[in-house]
């Protein structure tokens, strides 16, 4: 009989975890786009995605600054060196750096050979402008193939991609420190223009309330609530304030552990967690036609 997976037991009876990270997306995913030369030159999504390095990701460093936390930045290597000021002034302030592609690729358009290759060159941007390799990863988009899984495993990355539990696990023998979609920014606030959204921007009201029941609900649950955000969308005012409001309320709750996601990762590989919450990365193979009553 499948037995369910037990609660997650934090540092010093903490009941539960908080990470705020930044996918510095900048423009890398228009840079991605760009690749096909019957792509349209788009001037506005372009200065809308760099308003990000410009202004955006200071006012996220001091909306941090202000509330004592220490965050988490995943950045495409085309990102940081085009903006080589980035990766040294997240780690001046006591931030954490993670990898997250070269151009943000899309999976579905990238073979493994060009996934291996954007890794070791984002790699090779972080070492030569840090003078180390980070130990994080979060794949573009939070798409992942077993391939991507293996070589992320191969450099001794943990990563914070997947969605397979709401604390951290363990999937072929790489620790994940999950993420999830309801808290992540772009899923209400992204608006590119020019006739290809879908919807208007959320108004940032009920995405608060939103976000503080799934807080409080997580807290209860023993969770991880691994808030996500970007340069160019929550570095404006509406966001801004969103923002400050949720860390009012979770700075001020007790019993919550606010940490950067390598350190929640530390945490799991070195406690009694390990080994207690593992999955595997099987994929199915195709499934064919069933033939209900029939004989195949």
């Amino acid at each position: 009989m499948v037995q369910p997976w037990p609660r997650y037991q934090w540092p010093e009876g903490r009941d539960s975890a908080f990470c705020f990270t930044v996918d510095v997306d900048a423009d890398s995913p228009y840079l991605w786009q760009q690749r096909a030369p019957e792509a349209t030159r788009s001037l506005g999504q372009l200065e809308q995605r760099r308003f990000g390095p410009r202004m955006g990701i200071w006012r996220l460093l001091d909306l941090l600054d202000r509330f004592g936390i220490r965050g988490s930045f995943f950045v495409p290597g085309a990102v940081a060196e085009a903006n080589p000021e980035l990766l040294p002034a997240f780690l001046e302030r006591g931030h954490e750096i993670g990898l997250h592609g070269f151009f943000h690729e899309i999976v579905a358009q990238s073979s493994d050979a060009e996934f291996t290759g954007a890794l070791e060159a984002a790699i090779e941007v972080f070492r030569r402008q840090t003078g180390a390799v980070p130990k994080g990863f979060r794949s573009p988009a939070w798409e992942m193939t077993p391939h991507m899984l293996a070589e992320v495993r191969r450099h001794g990355f943990w990563d914070s991609s997947l969605m397979g539990a709401d604390h951290p696990y363990e999937i072929d023998g790489v620790v994940e420190v999950p993420v999830q979609w309801a808290i992540d920014d772009a899923v209400f606030f992204k608006f590119s223009g020019g006739g290809t959204d879908q919807w208007p921007p959320e108004a940032p009201g009920p995405i608060l309330e939103g976000w503080l029941d799934e807080w409080e609900m997580l807290r209860r649950l023993n969770g991880l609530f691994m808030l996500t955000v970007h340069d160019w969308i929550s570095g404006r005012a509406q966001r801004l304030r969103l923002l400050e409001r949720l860390l009012e309320r979770i700075t001020a709750a007790p019993g919550v552990w606010i940490a950067t996601v390598g350190e929640v990762a530390a945490y799991h590989a070195g406690s009694a967690n390990a080994g207690r919450f593992v999955a595997a990365s099987d994929i199915p193979g195709p499934v064919e036609p069933r033939r209900f009553g029939r004989q195949a």
